[in-house]
């Protein structure tokens, strides 16, 4: 008999297809979004799941379903697992690093570009018919060219950011990482390791691209914020709680910070009210991956991590390898 594998979210039909030649599927085509009552009742029988960064896979999700082995997640993030609880059950994690990795750096740098040069900002202002004449500092930003970029997290996305900023646009890239890298990256990125608080003090335009943990759990509140220059930016697409969103609308209408553009937010699908009634902000629904090229190459990452799995008892890009091993 063919393992069973739950889709817990609406994904691509081929993808269906393809996971439908290797495996007994139960999909989600109305892409509901289950409580853990009701994940739990969908995957108590299942062997493997397809999951999406909304989908908490956590110790009561696993005792309930002492049969599921490996949860496959169409995301290079996984804060919606508790790694630590699934490697105590031995149920397998696995990611989708690598595959969006461009796309998702083209957006961060398009946010750069429009937090910068306050497109949303005059967008809306154009669709409120308020435009009625030109004017020397009608929504003047900030230059981008030859800006100091600074990047707080200088993972594969991070780098692709740093080559967009020093090669294309001619900045001085500067970085922090919890680990600084090697020689011969920096120089293909042209960036420069720096303490954090030389980065938050220097950067023209900075950007968040450090994974979520319970260490990076509002690594910029209001502290960071203030030492930052009243002329930069913002730029977040890393993940929601790494930034103190009520702590950063009240930086944005005291102008502490020019302007900020999101991606991610503490407790998405909500944003935090403030943020939403704050002009100089670009928001946008977590999107930095969604090309239709790098969102199927997702869904189809995940789906070779179950078909490795059960056929071969692998992954190909696990996050617990142990599991195996063991």
């Amino acid at each position: 008999m063919k393992p069973k594998i739950l889709v817990a979210r609406a994904v691509f039909p081929e993808t269906i297809a393809y996971l439908s030649q290797h495996f007994d599927v139960e999909a989600n085509p109305s892409d509901e979004a289950w409580t853990g009552a009701q994940l739990i009742e969908h995957l108590r029988d299942k062997d493997g799941a397809f999951t999406t960064g909304s989908v908490r896979i956590d110790a009561e999700v696993l005792a309930a379903c002492p049969k599921l082995r490996i949860c496959a997640n169409m995301a290079v993030g996984y804060n919606n697992f508790d790694l630590d609880a699934m490697t105590a059950r031995g149920v397998l994690g696995t990611n989708t690093p690598d595959v969006l990795t461009e796309t998702t750096a083209d957006f961060g740098f398009a946010l750069v570009m429009a937090t910068a040069r306050r497109i949303t900002e005059s967008e809306i202002y154009l669709r409120e018919g308020k435009w009625t004449k030109w004017s020397y500092d009608m929504f003047a930003g900030s230059d981008i060219h030859g800006a100091t970029l600074g990047i707080l997290g200088m993972g594969r996305i991070g780098q692709g950011i740093a080559k967009r900023g020093a090669l294309g646009f001619g900045m001085n890239v500067i970085y922090h990482n919890r680990s600084r890298l090697d020689a011969a990256t920096e120089a293909e990125c042209k960036a420069r390791y720096v303490s954090k608080e030389e980065l938050l003090k220097t950067a023209d335009h900075l950007v968040l691209v450090l994974p979520y943990s319970a260490a990076s759990h509002h690594a910029i509140g209001a502290a960071e914020l203030a030492q930052m220059k009243p002329t930069a930016t913002l730029v977040n697409i890393a993940r929601g709680g790494i930034v103190d969103d009520a702590a950063l609308a009240q930086a944005l209408r005291d102008k502490r910070i020019a302007a900020a553009g999101l991606d991610v937010f503490e407790g998405e699908p909500k944003v935090h009210p403030d943020l939403l009634t704050v002009p100089n902000v670009v928001l946008t629904p977590h999107i930095a991956s969604s090309s239709v090229p790098t969102r199927k190459a997702m869904a189809k990452l995940a789906a070779d991590n179950l078909i490795e799995f059960f056929s071969k008892d692998k992954g190909l890009t696990p996050l617990n390898p142990q599991v195996l091993k063991a």
